[in-house]
């Protein structure tokens, strides 16, 4: 079915995040301050959260227990899955995609280019699932290392072979944990150090607060909430843009009608001129007006600024017989 715009109706969207960092630098906590959080703890990293920041959690040993876990029915708690880490998510994909099809693996037990392909599709269906099926929000934790080219350092996420590619392709939001000074920050924009991804004007350098008894860890929570208060604002604005839009393009088109001659396009031209365009309906307007001008043969007397009827039709044959 096509949805006209102006009949959007904009409900809360669920996020999909990646969040990366050095080890210990509070990726976990991070990713935790999400809505109702359900830990993925693939790492079994759990015990360095600190006790307070503890979420419900899961501690699969295989792959086959990550889906056995993430069905509809264990979930209905939870907003969002926390996948903590994406490298050890990808590496519990591996002996699950050799089982499925020998062609995945090598002789060694490592994967094969083929078995590299079916990881990466694997995690781009889960996510899928997860966001689109489970209906929740999504973030997903990766180790960030250090790679030099030329004279710069830069930040790369901790993954083995393409599957980097498959990691970023859904994401909606995308920052790198650094240290600057005793204050940790996220950047949400690329830069010359790492690869980021920002949307709905959630860009450049955010302050992550330090956590106390007064402050609660809701980062991602308020975040979040950021992202669809922006989004709805965006829709409403959209909307009035093209109802003003609609109601431009009636008025000239209502007036473009009134044009007959010389003396109505004339007294056009103001009208027009009053009309409160937006988006494209100037453009338009002024085509269909031009069209007819030219339909009724009119010319522009560029001394008066003024339409001019075309010469009678008598006048027209006296003068091609003169010339």
């Amino acid at each position: 079915m096509i949805n006209k715009a102006t009949d959007e109706h904009y409900e809360e969207k669920r996020m999909r995040m990646l969040v990366a960092g050095f080890p210990g630098i509070g990726k976990s906590t991070l990713g935790l301050s999400a809505p109702k959080a359900l830990h993925i703890d693939v790492d079994f990293g759990r015990d360095r959260v600190d006790p307070q920041y503890r979420t419900a959690y899961i501690q699969p040993k295989t792959y086959e227990e990550v889906l056995d876990d993430l069905l509809p029915v264990n979930l209905n708690e939870y907003e969002t899955l926390v996948f903590d880490t994406g490298g050890k998510l990808l590496d519990l994909m591996k002996p699950w995609a050799i089982k499925n099809d020998p062609k995945n693996g090598k002789r060694d037990g490592s994967l094969s280019l083929a078995g590299y392909g079916a990881v990466g599709r694997e995690l781009v269906r889960l996510m899928d699932y997860c966001f689109y099926e489970l209906d929740k929000h999504i973030v997903i934790l990766f180790h960030a290392k250090e790679d030099k080219e030329g004279d710069n350092t830069k930040l790369r996420l901790m993954i083995e072979g393409q599957s980097k590619d498959n990691v970023w392709q859904p994401i909606d939001l995308g920052g790198f944990v650094e240290m600057y000074g005793n204050d940790r920050s996220i950047g949400f924009s690329n830069c010359e150090r790492y690869f980021a991804k920002g949307t709905r004007g959630i860009n450049g350098i955010r302050k992550i607060p330090t956590l106390s008894d007064k402050v609660p860890n809701d980062f991602l929570i308020k975040l979040f909430d950021e992202y669809n208060s922006k989004a709805v604002a965006e829709t409403e604005n959209a909307k009035l843009k093209r109802e003003a839009y609609d109601n431009a393009v009636a008025a000239g088109t209502k007036v473009v009608a009134s044009v007959k001659d010389a003396k109505t396009a004339n007294a056009a031209v103001p009208k027009l001129k009053e009309i409160s365009h937006a988006l494209t309906s100037e453009t338009e307007v002024n085509t269909l007006f031009n069209a007819k001008t030219k339909e009724l043969g009119l010319t522009v007397d560029k001394v008066a600024k003024m339409f001019m009827d075309p010469p009678p039709a008598d006048k027209a044959e006296d003068k091609k017989e003169t010339q």
